[in-house]
């Protein structure tokens, strides 16, 4: 009566063995879920990136005060009749 029992306990063993540890077993979908969700946060961290780089794009295609703005802050660009100061920084 003991070795029917102890064989029935290994066929259950080598059943439940692929639905833990297979190919698509349990732990493989639980990795693959999280890995999902990481993706998906990079993902959306880089959709508002592009919405942002979008928008300036529209902004700097449509008007002039973007591109203005930039002349200035990035070229050091200046108006006609307007005079540049630059104040030196304190060294430590």
């Amino acid at each position: 009566m003991k070795w029917p029992t102890g064989v029935l306990v290994v066929l259950i063993a080598l059943l439940q063995y692929p639905l833990w540890f297979g190919k698509g077993g349990w732990l493989k979908g639980r990795e693959m879920e999280r890995q999902l969700q990481a993706q998906r946060e990079v993902n959306q961290k880089l959709e508002v990136r592009n919405a942002a780089l979008d928008a300036e794009v529209r902004d700097l295609k449509t008007g002039y005060e973007a591109i203005e703005e930039r002349a200035r802050f990035e070229l050091g660009l200046i108006k006609d009749g307007e005079v540049f100061v630059q104040v030196p920084q304190k060294q430590p």
